[in-house]
């Protein structure tokens, strides 16, 4: 096992991973932009070290910083957590070449993954279904209309590179196929640093499932059961649970082998999660491999009692994996209420500034994730979750009674967040029976403005 790691992230991640190696006695080191510095991670960390300014690119993006402070800090491992650095192959690449262990997968599945049309490929020669699209990127609007018109509207065009809703558009005739497709490929070269796009038969009602995997160093993978993403908000999640009313057991043993199929064609290792489209008919296609830990993670340790970031430092650190398929055991019922600090009243507007107010929810079957604090200064650079609610009971119907009532527990004043929209999801009638879809905030937030 690792002596000492080092936290290539901020916010509730950093803690999440630093308590992790406290409980394995490892020591960690954080590192922090200038304006971090009273952040929760940097202050229960062993050690912490400035790498640069508030912008993104001048510190949590700046792969010469974090391995200089990781050389200074005499680690052996690096942990990316989520977002920034985590699913950058060459910054892998770059701490093997500086004999620093990458807590995640090796860089050529990273790769792989990280490219959606190479990614699509690969799945459809494993033989896993793929949702119907172009097979390469496509650059002029003939060649886009024509594709359109094989697929037949509504079709959404993506970023090849992509991810977080970034370059996608979503059409339903020539005409405004040919306008996004210019502002999907300036949208993705902005986000990206590539152009590139495709185009994908849209569906208009499918849900979102993903399956949890672990994959170690010799060949053996599991799967620790899907998570239901379909509460969406501009394909950026807003709710998940785990396990799906859509999903019946024999569904979910033929998704589950899709998934570790797709995982054991790409050789992959670490922690990471298949993400699918389930159309009304149970058909399902993959969609994207996240080569990561996923924000939603707890969702499926409250379910399976599995520590995922301690399997995936475990992983990284050369030892087998010891769970068996067999092992693994849905109990109860999970679900996640991400708290981003926006406006639900403003159309979601970021709502950095002080927090002045705060109280954390608690009681059985709660479990906050969280990195703020009173008096913790949101700042307006980074990503606006703030917290992960998560609920746990013993069927879906309690869990949401326990998530509702820790909802009207949890106290951030005076900034905007998104705790009364949860409840309103919470409180719909269509989400107590489970019947939604991915276009269900869409639906429910017009519903809203014209009351």
């Amino acid at each position: 096992m690792f002596s000492k790691v080092l936290i290539a992230n901020r916010g509730e991640i950093a803690l999440r991973i630093i308590r992790a190696c406290k409980e394995m006695g490892v020591r960690t080191v954080a590192v922090y932009s200038q304006p971090d510095v009273n952040s929760l991670h940097v202050r229960l960390a062993d050690e912490a070290i400035c790498i640069g300014r508030a912008a993104p690119a001048e510190s949590y993006l700046s792969i010469p910083s974090i391995i200089s402070a990781a050389e200074i800090a005499d680690v052996e491992a690096i942990h990316p957590g989520y977002g920034f650095l985590a699913e950058n192959a060459h910054f892998a690449e770059i701490c093997a070449s500086c004999n620093i262990n990458f807590i995640g997968p090796k860089p050529e599945p990273m790769r792989l993954m990280g490219d959606k049309l190479q990614a699509k490929a690969t799945m459809r020669k494993a033989g896993i279904p793929v949702v119907p699209g172009s097979t390469e990127a496509v650059q002029d609007k003939d060649k886009a209309i024509k594709i359109a018109q094989r697929l037949k509207y509504p079709v959404i065009i993506k970023a090849a590179a992509g991810g977080g809703g970034k370059g996608m558009r979503v059409c339903h005739n020539d005409v405004r196929l040919v306008s996004a497709l210019l502002t999907a490929q300036a949208e993705a070269e902005a986000a990206f640093g590539k152009p590139e796009v495709y185009i994908e038969k849209y569906f208009s009602r499918p849900r979102h499932i993903e399956f949890q995997i672990l994959a170690d160093n010799f060949g053996r993978i599991i799967h620790l059961g899907e998570r239901d993403c379909t509460i969406q908000r501009r394909h950026q999640k807003l709710i998940e649970e785990s396990p799906s009313m859509a999903i019946n057991a024999k569904l979910r043993k033929r998704m589950g082998e899709a998934a570790i199929k797709a995982a054991k064609s790409v050789n992959y290792n670490s922690a990471g999660t298949i993400e699918f489209l389930l159309d009304e008919k149970n058909n399902f296609y993959f969609l994207e491999m996240n080569t990561r830990i996923q924000v939603e993670h707890g969702v499926t340790e409250m379910v399976t009692g599995v520590d995922l970031l301690k399997e995936q430092i475990r992983i990284a650190a050369g030892e087998k994996l010891r769970l068996n398929q067999d092992d693994v055991k849905i109990k109860g019922w999970a679900m996640e209420c991400r708290i981003n600090a926006e406006d639900p009243n403003n159309n979601f507007t970021p709502s950095p500034g002080r927090i002045t107010s705060y109280n954390v929810p608690g009681g059985p079957g709660v479990r906050v994730d969280s990195c703020v604090y009173q008096n913790y200064n949101i700042l307006p650079y980074y990503d606006s979750l703030i917290a992960k609610l998560i609920a746990h009971g013993k069927t879906r119907n309690e869990a949401i009674r326990i998530m509702l009532r820790a909802l009207e527990e949890y106290v951030i004043e005076p900034v905007k967040t998104t705790l009364p929209f949860c409840r309103d999801v919470l409180n719909d009638a269509r989400f107590l029976r489970g019947k939604v879809y991915t276009d269900f905030t869409d639906i429910l937030i017009s519903e809203k403005q014209k009351e």
